[in-house]
């Protein structure tokens, strides 16, 4: 980990770092290191990782308290490598992820894979965890509750998605609007005429509908 972070620290790009921090609204500082050179200087270190095959949340921590983004994405591609690893008790590390340095570019991710994979394996979480989350005043929690499902297809449970939307349906916030209009788009993806009822039967930010729309 210490020879990674050097490294990293030794491929700064000031120049390309002032685009990507502008990009993310000037919110976090940047290395300025490109996802394939960020990707290849982690791959022998994601390697061992995979084999490890165990979560050491002091090394997620200790990357995600760095102040340059990029250790926040090193702490996701670790976390994704070993996500079928993660324990129902790992998803309040993750919460605390979620409410750390919040943005999309993270929240979005810890969503998709690690809360993902968590709900998919042990779908009391869902019950224990997502559901609160959905009703919660903080639209990273919420988020998250919305997309967790994105990745899976089939394997959807339209009854828990529903009630998610619902309880977000009246939110006047932009990542919320957006995050309903994405589910719904990627589920339609799997099952078109499911959305298409969705969509018919309840009222929707119009963002929401245009982004769930896309593929019907």
């Amino acid at each position: 980990m210490d020879e990674l972070i050097k490294s990293f620290y030794a491929n700064r790009d000031p120049q390309r770092a002032v685009g990507m921090a502008a990009y993310m609204k000037n919110q976090f500082s940047f290395l300025g290191i490109s996802r394939p050179d960020r990707s290849l200087l982690q791959k022998d270190f994601i390697k061992r990782v995979r084999r490890q095959g165990e979560v050491d949340w002091q090394d997620v921590y200790r990357l995600w308290d760095l102040p340059e983004r990029e250790f926040q994405y090193l702490a996701l591609d670790y976390l994704v490598a070993l996500k079928d690893s993660l324990q129902p008790e790992d998803i309040y590390h993750l919460q605390t992820l979620i409410l750390m340095k919040s943005w999309w570019d993270t929240v979005d991710k810890l969503a998709a894979i690690p809360v993902g994979s968590i709900c998919l394996q042990h779908p009391e979480v869902v019950q224990n965890c997502l559901l609160p989350w959905a009703d919660s005043d903080n639209i990273w929690l919420a988020r998250t509750a919305i997309l967790y499902q994105l990745k899976f297809k089939s394997s959807t449970d339209t009854e828990v998605l529903s009630s998610i939307i619902e309880k977000n349906t009246n939110s006047k916030e932009f990542f919320i609007n957006k995050a309903i209009g994405w589910a719904l788009r990627e589920y339609s993806k799997t099952d078109r005429e499911w959305v298409r009822e969705f969509v018919n039967t309840h009222t929707l930010a119009p963002l929401s509908v245009r982004e769930a729309s896309k593929y019907l």
